[in-house]
């Protein structure tokens, strides 16, 4: 029999990789194990020289540009994918950005400007991708999101993405209810707190570290390895009959009141 888990074949871009300790690159790594072909992106040229180790660690067969703020860098990515591989069977959204002021202050105090950048790359971008994805995706697929529990509780700090990941959760469920009919499915994960680059842009983001390893009921924290082995389950055709979900990697820390 083969393994439960078999990603031999399916064809999967990963937008999100920031460096080897990034939950992309967790999900990345999961991905290669269990025998996927992959494509991964970069945000920048200064970001490149960061991803591009992994990629290639991880036998990535390509890697493209996509910083989704640049009009028509996306669809020139989805572009690229049609060319190079015919089609696609899935995809992982791990990017998220609220500029620095807005970020760091009260929800109320959050600038219209600040907003709309928060949800444009956040969330937006997800729909973007999932609208670009779905002629690629002919015999259906699954669509990844990565978001946080600040979407349904105030978490101290995170602050205006709080409000941008509850949309971004709420975006899956739709994207799940309208894709489905084509045989795509699309889920949020949402990991407890990890040492990432991208969540040191949260102020005092090690309190958060700290009090997860006190709440989870193992004691132990989860890592972007536990993480990655959720995204590979949801992506495979073990799960083919799941979707629209919000599941939570954390250890049991969303079960502490």
């Amino acid at each position: 029999m083969s393994p439960l888990v078999n990603l031999d074949g399916k064809r999967g871009l990963v937008v999100g990789i920031a460096n080897e300790q990034s939950i992309a690159a967790g999900c990345a790594a999961a991905f290669a194990q269990c025998g996927a072909r992959l494509a991964a992106t970069y945000l920048n040229d200064k970001a490149k020289g960061w991803v591009e180790p992994v990629a290639t660690h991880l036998g990535a067969e390509w890697l493209a540009p996509c910083d989704v703020r640049e009009p028509g860098q996306l669809e020139a990515l989805f572009d690229e994918v049609k060319r190079k591989w015919g089609g696609l069977d899935f995809l992982l959204h791990s990017i998220a950005f609220a500029p620095r002021e807005d970020l760091h202050g009260r929800v109320v105090d959050s600038s219209a400007e600040g907003l709309a950048v928060a949800m444009d790359v956040s969330c937006h971008s997800f729909l973007r991708m999932a609208k670009l994805a779905e002629p690629l995706m002919a015999d259906g697929g699954c669509l990844l999101c990565v978001t946080f529990y600040g979407s349904e509780r105030v978490v101290e700090h995170y602050n205006l993405m709080g409000p941008v990941k509850a949309a971004l959760e709420s975006a899956t469920r739709y994207v799940a209810a309208e894709l489905g009919p084509r045989g795509i499915r699309a889920h949020a994960i949402s990991p407890g707190p990890i040492a990432t680059r991208a969540a040191s842009g949260i102020e005092r983001f090690d309190e958060l570290l700290e009090r997860a390893a006190s709440e989870v009921p193992g004691g132990q924290p989860v890592d972007v390895e536990d993480v990655g082995a959720l995204a590979a389950f949801l992506v495979s055709d073990a799960a083919k009959r799941i979707t629209g979900t919000i599941i939570p990697v954390d250890g049991g820390q969303h079960l502490i009141a």
